[in-house]
């Protein structure tokens, strides 16, 4: 009987050890701060922009080969062309240009690079309101 409480007791013990150990995931991982964002209501021929926030939290560099957008309205601003070391900050900035646009407006931002998750994506709405004409 003691020598099942022993047994029953180190695997016990062996477990918990083995989840409290920090496992960092092999190669790049992107790991978002927020990866959704909402500009709110905004009117039509406004510009705005976001800074979309990240951090590596892999065992490799992570390295972004390109920032992929559905249509002319969103454009991608910046976003590290030199690797980004394991546990390093970096952003991408996208701006929205609502000229042409009206009412809800969602967006899909690709991040093409080596993370060991594959393409990574952000994404934004937007409520474009019409822009009121001055009284004449």
């Amino acid at each position: 009987m003691k020598r099942i409480a022993v047994v029953l007791f180190c695997f016990v013990a062996a477990t918990l050890a083995s989840a409290q150990t920090a496992s960092v995931a092999h190669g790049p991982v992107i790991n978002w701060d927020n990866p959704t964002h909402d500009f709110g209501d905004i009117y039509q021929g406004d510009k705005v922009e976001h800074s979309f926030k990240f951090t590596n939290t892999g065992s490799e560099p992570l390295i972004i080969t390109n920032v992929e957008v559905t249509c002319g309205c969103t454009v991608p601003k910046g976003w590290p062309r030199d690797p980004v070391a394991p546990g390093a900050d970096a952003e991408i900035n996208i701006q929205f240009d609502s000229t042409g646009k009206y009412g809800k407006q969602n967006k899909v931002v690709k991040i093409i690079s080596n993370a060991s998750s594959g393409t990574n994506q952000v994404l934004f709405t937007t409520n474009v309101l019409e822009k009121k004409l001055p009284n004449r």
